[in-house]
């Protein structure tokens, strides 16, 4: 960093961190998370301003003869990043034992990282970051659509006993590759109605909608009622 800091310079690190901002901001909002474009745009812009008040002290003297205190201008950055982890926490939420937000609170702290190249001077550097980030939001996200993971599913069933075969409805589920986690039952008092619920898990394409086949059978073979719930 240079240590006369022209207004000129100014201008172009401020641009450029306002550029990342909105660049990584706008995937964000897009995709409907808590900290979109604003947020981003301001986490952005205060790692900027922090670097380029870093950089209008370095012409500072350290420490003076009569003075205990030294001054040291890179705590400035460093503290930046540690008050970003705390948004980023605030970012991250668990609901049902799901963890969502963490892309989010990782894209908070990337972003702060290329606000400071920005403004400490490092241009060439933050625009290969910045590049790089988008690269990971946009393209990225598509590739990882179509990477098959596992999935979870909650089936829930009523069936009138003696109509309807349990252990046929776990083989075909098992046939079709899916794995029971845990199997729980009620049954009824006067009507001799069962209530089953299954906890399926399965490896296939992320964020599918679609039923696997032994549900559609299990209407057809006499079940009375089934709800099937895709987990997150």
């Amino acid at each position: 960093m240079p240590l006369t800091l022209e207004w000129r310079d100014v201008f172009i690190r401020i641009a450029l961190a306002v550029a990342a901002g909105v660049f990584i901001g706008l995937n964000r909002g897009e995709s409907g998370k808590v900290a979109g474009l604003r947020t981003t745009l301001l986490v952005c812009l205060a790692a900027c301003l922090a670097m380029l008040q870093v950089n209008a002290l370095l012409a500072q003297s350290g420490k003076t003869p009569e003075s205990f205190v030294q001054l040291d201008v890179m705590r400035l950055p460093l503290g930046i990043l540690s008050g970003v982890g705390f948004i980023g926490a605030g970012a991250i939420l668990r609901k049902d034992g799901l963890v969502k937000g963490v892309t989010t609170a990782a894209t908070l702290w990337f972003v702060t990282v290329v606000g400071l190249c920005f403004g400490g001077g490092q241009l060439g550097l933050g625009v290969i970051g910045l590049v790089l980030g988008i690269v990971v939001l946009w393209l990225l996200q598509a590739v990882e659509q179509r990477i098959p993971r596992e999935n979870q599913a909650e089936l829930r069933l009523t069936y009138e006993r003696g109509r309807f075969s349990k252990e046929k409805l776990i083989e075909s589920m098992r046939a079709c590759g899916c794995r029971l986690t845990s199997v729980a039952g009620s049954a009824g008092k006067d009507d001799g109605r069962v209530e089953e619920r299954f906890e399926v898990r399965w490896h296939g394409a992320p964020y599918s909608q679609d039923a696997p086949p032994f549900v559609e059978w299990a209407t057809s073979a006499g079940a009375d009622h089934l709800e099937w719930s895709i987990v997150r």
